[in-house]
């Protein structure tokens, strides 16, 4: 007998974790536009502002800067693939998961990788990056800006001038940070930085927003081996996504739609108002956590203002009270992992998901479920 299958109707969940973030509803529009072909004139139209809207919002002016297809996962492997070769010095600094992540890419590439480590919800100084190149040539630094597993903003001015100092190119992890704070890739002067589109731009994911400096292209060209990936080999998808319009891949058309939608609402808005809005809204969440005795994991001046780490009290069970969440108020926040799991709750406000009304609803719903201590 032929199974049967009801109609698709999801929870109208309100996420709140560290991503996906809520898709804004002008982007779900735009994704039901019919598709054209990865080499319609059209579509090429639309490439073309897609990248221009991404320059705008990475504040860069580098000619290679595209959504590479797949996740911020797969922006980071194209930043690690394409700069880095067998027996290159490559420095890691290492403050959370995305930290570690990058070290193991480094190392599968061959490189030698050595670890800059500072416990999780801590930031760098320039001090501490300085010596640990130690005046010696080194072929890449890779930090990450806003570490979603953490909850913590490194501060980013003047790390380039250390690492170009002894010949490296500096490479940023902006996933969580792109469209929610400040990204200044041209003015600290970023060889290679990538994102995603599923956490403060409001798209769903399966875009990685990339861009790459001149140092890094002409690095890039005097490789002594291929790119030893050809899906994300940057000199290929360049070639598709500049003037040539070689064709590499089949690009999704709808993503891409959404993509520049999303872009277009971030430049509405204006960068600055944006920002204001990501820290007003985390402002409120921490007002109302810390009224009910509950301790922030990363101090103020360091702290996230697009995703939240707040310490679970000793009384409450974390699987359970997310799972109330979801189950009774269908809010999703997310737990810690490696040495935090158990320990903190992370809270998203990304996007259209950074919402004075969602704030208002977490906090009511957590009072009322932490309001219920066992005795």
């Amino acid at each position: 007998m032929t199974p049967t299958y009801a109609d698709l109707n999801p929870s109208p969940r309100v996420l709140l974790g560290p991503g996906p973030s809520a898709v804004h509803p002008r982007v779900l529009r735009a994704m039901s536009t019919p598709i054209l072909g990865y080499l319609d004139p059209e579509f090429f139209a639309i490439m073309d502002e897609t990248q221009a809207m991404l320059r705008a919002v990475f504040q860069t002016h580098n000619e290679v800067t595209f959504p590479v297809s797949g996740t911020g996962s797969a922006g980071m492997e194209t930043a690690i693939a394409n700069f880095v070769e067998t027996g290159d010095r490559v420095l890691v600094c290492i403050n959370g998961f995305f930290g570690e992540r990058l070290a193991e890419m480094a190392s599968r590439y061959g490189a030698n990788v050595e670890r800059l480590e500072k416990a999780w919800g801590d930031v760098f100084t320039l001090d501490e990056i300085e010596r640990a190149i130690g005046g010696k040539p080194i072929k890449l630094a890779a930090i990450v800006q806003a570490e979603t597993s953490t909850g913590a903003l490194q501060p980013m001015e003047s790390i380039a001038d250390v690492v170009h100092k002894n010949g490296g190119l500096l490479v940023m992890d902006c996933v969580t940070s792109l469209g929610g704070a400040a990204v200044k890739i041209d003015e600290w002067n970023v060889d290679i930085a990538y994102s995603g589109s599923q956490k403060c731009l409001g798209c769903p994911p399966g875009l990685a927003p990339f861009t790459a400096g001149p140092k890094a292209i002409e690095r890039l060209q005097s490789r002594k081996s291929k790119v030893p990936n050809w899906y994300l080999d940057v000199s290929l998808l360049s070639k598709y996504w500049g003037k040539e319009r070689a064709y590499h891949h089949t690009v999704s058309a709808s993503l891409v739609f959404a993509l520049r939608e999303g872009l277009r609402i971030v430049l509405e808005e204006g960068l600055d108002a944006r920002f204001a809005r990501h820290r007003a809204n985390a402002e409120q969440l921490w007002a109302g956590l810390e009224s009910m005795d509950m301790t922030l994991h990363v101090p103020l001046g360091h702290r996230l203002p697009m995703l939240t780490t707040v310490r679970i009290p000793s009384y409450a069970d974390d699987m359970k009270v997310r799972a109330r969440l979801r189950d009774e108020y269908n809010i999703e926040i997310a737990g810690g992992f490696g040495p935090l799991k158990g320990q903190i709750w992370r809270i998203g406000l990304m996007g259209y998901s950074s919402r004075r009304e969602n704030v208002t609803l977490l906090l009511a719903a957590l009072r009322e479920i932490l309001g219920e201590k066992p005795r």
